[in-house]
């Protein structure tokens, strides 16, 4: 693997250029001037927006902030996630959060006066003013929310406590990417160092089972050592959401997040139901992975584990963005194309530095083009997150071609597909070109454990959520201890009896980010199954469902989530597109019980 000291070292073409946003720091600043100024114009629109012309006006100028906002706090968090260490660049997120509050105390007012007129009154405004008709759907839209709007006064209550309602997540996202220091494990020379994330996920695959329980319990020791400060986090954080949706009138913390997609409830229970009903291939497998290591007791340590011996591809960064664009040619010229520049213009952060934020994401600035933030190993796994984020990528560049402002922005529930159907693409790729029998096994055995982390973890997180949240509901008290009986039972429901547990396992919890982003994690498992569908599809010519798919990415907000992928002819009002990748995961673990 690649590494380098410093984030200096890196190669200038393996650095994202930020500079695209903001050519200095000095216009960020005037542009925080600016958002200033217009926030402060906008609140004057309070009590004055009575005819067309008048609102036109006001949204006119809250979507220039909107513009303008979204490129500021793009330029701090990515100047920030270079290195979390960084106090000047933790200052401009903070700038920009405050900045964010006094937006969002200076337009509270709008929402409560739009849903106080009548649609009559409204609809009078539309037609006197042309310019509204860009604005028309979204107002009208935005009389869904009437019942969960408050008063004037409480909304702007809302808006100053906006801060304060993400502190949970703020907190545990400075303990975790900033703070955080592993325990110790032994080097190739016998020396003891530093655990880091990227030594990690290469160690918990390695075929000595005692470097994988090194590593494991050097990992999982601040998690441990910081449990009742973090599960005070994760704690506050359910709660906030579960207050916040009892005071705007929802069913539940639940229906609250599935709202504004209009996924009803069922297909959020659908999916852990169907999964459940389904879940002995995963036990199956388990009890596999236990029989090919050759072992007395499974433990979680063993799950990462290869269990095809003697294979550890070594893939370039070069080498993994060719493979990438190779896979993805059924997708068409023009796709790969928009995937070359992301490269020749620098648009991707590779290497891991110390100090970078972990993990990976996309994030489409408008106007600009989408920055992809990597910790390029050299490995397998780095080629599929490098496909994934690039999903991410081509449709965020697409929608934001194709789509005013306005509608732009895709809803987080499809933008799972676009990642997964890289993925899909890419993996049935090297499996079809593979004629090593041994790594063909290898690439098999990296989709089942794909499949698992992409589908089964993600439902069992998702599944985690729904318990803790009604638990809030209920007014249960929420702790370290009571979150480890949950997740702990959970993991044994979805793993089966193979597996023997460590201390460590309850704790798993405690690790992951996206449970302080509310009901996020099930838009995996539900991207997953549609693009097993899509990319089968794809993949066997059919022209109009590739049509039809490369329409949905420019597509961004037009239509509600699940509408977009009906035109895809993918339906997750019913349980097709999950029980056929399930049945997808039964073949596979089948193929590969048979090698």
């Amino acid at each position: 693997m690649t590494t380098y000291k410093s984030r200096e070292d890196v190669p200038l073409n393996e650095k994202w250029n930020v500079d695209d946003i903001y050519a200095n720091a000095s216009i960020w600043q005037q542009d925080y001037k600016e958002i200033a100024e217009i926030a402060d114009a906008l609140k004057k629109f309070d009590g004055q927006i009575n005819n067309g012309s008048s609102l036109f006006q006001f949204l006119k100028k809250q979507e220039e902030l909107s513009f303008l906002f979204g490129k500021l706090y793009a330029y701090a968090m990515l100047k920030s996630d270079e290195d979390t260490r960084n106090t000047h660049h933790q200052s401009l997120v903070d700038q920009a959060k405050q900045l964010s509050v006094k937006v969002s105390s200076a337009t509270s007012f709008f929402m409560p006066f739009l849903l106080s007129l009548e649609e009559k009154t409204l609809k009078g405004y539309l037609a006197e003013e042309e310019g509204l008709k860009y604005f028309e759907e979204d107002l009208l839209e935005s009389f869904r929310y009437k019942p969960h709007v408050l008063s004037k006064e409480q909304e702007e209550i809302l808006s100053q406590l906006g801060e304060s309602l993400s502190a949970p997540s703020n907190t545990f996202s400075m303990i975790n990417n900033a703070d955080i220091k592993f325990g110790d494990v032994t080097d190739e020379m016998g020396d003891k160092v530093e655990l880091t994330r990227g030594m990690y996920a290469k160690l918990i695959e390695h075929e000595d089972r005692e470097k994988r329980k090194e590593a494991y319990q050097a990992y999982y020791q601040p998690y441990l050592q910081l449990k009742n400060t973090i599960a005070s986090t994760l704690s506050a954080a359910i709660k906030n959401n579960v207050t916040t949706s009892k005071l705007r009138q929802y069913p539940s913390a639940l229906e609250k997040s599935l709202f504004g997609d209009q996924v009803p409830r069922e297909v959020y229970e659908n999916l852990i139901l169907t999964t459940k009903k389904n879940i002995a291939p995963l036990h199956q497998y388990t009890k596999l992975r236990k029989e090919k290591l050759g072992l007395d007791d499974l433990r979680q340590y063993d799950l990462s584990a290869p269990l095809v011996k003697g294979v550890d591809l070594k893939i370039s960064y070069d080498e993994a963005f060719d493979t990438m664009c190779e896979a993805l040619v059924p997708l068409g010229s023009d796709y790969i194309n928009v995937l070359k520049e992301f490269k020749e213009s620098r648009y991707i952060d590779v290497r891991e530095t110390k100090g970078k934020r972990s993990g990976a994401y996309n994030l489409g600035v408008y106007g600009v083009h989408p920055f992809i933030l990597l910790n390029h190993r050299d490995d397998l796994d780095s080629l599929f997150t490098l496909a994934h984020e690039c999903g991410h990528g081509v449709h965020s560049k697409l929608s934001s071609q194709h789509q005013p402002q306005i509608t732009a922005r895709y809803s987080i529930f499809v933008a799972e597909v676009a990642s997964t159907v890289n993925e899909v693409l890419l993996i049935k790729y090297l499996l079809n070109k593979e004629e090593d029998t041994t790594i063909r096994k290898h690439l098999l055995n990296h989709f089942i454990d794909q499949f698992k982390g992409t589908f089964f973890t993600q439902v069992m997180f998702a599944e985690f959520e729904k318990i803790t949240h009604e638990m809030a509901e209920e007014g249960k008290p929420l702790n370290a201890e009571v979150f480890n009986d949950v997740y702990e039972k959970l993991f044994k429901e979805y793993h089966g009896d193979e597996l023997v547990f460590n201390e460590e396992v309850k704790y798993g919890w405690s690790r992951i980010p996206h449970f302080y982003r509310p009901f996020y994690v099930y838009k995996y498992a539900t991207g997953y199954a549609s693009a097993i569908q899509l990319a089968t599809k794809i993949l066997e010519g059919d022209q109009d469902v590739l049509a039809s798919y490369l329409e949905f990415l420019k597509s961004g907000s037009a239509d509600y989530p699940l509408e977009l992928l009906k035109k895809t002819g993918v339906d997750l009002t019913a349980p097709q597109p999950i029980e056929n990748s399930l049945n997808t995961f039964k073949e596979l673990v089948e193929e590969f019980s048979e090698l």
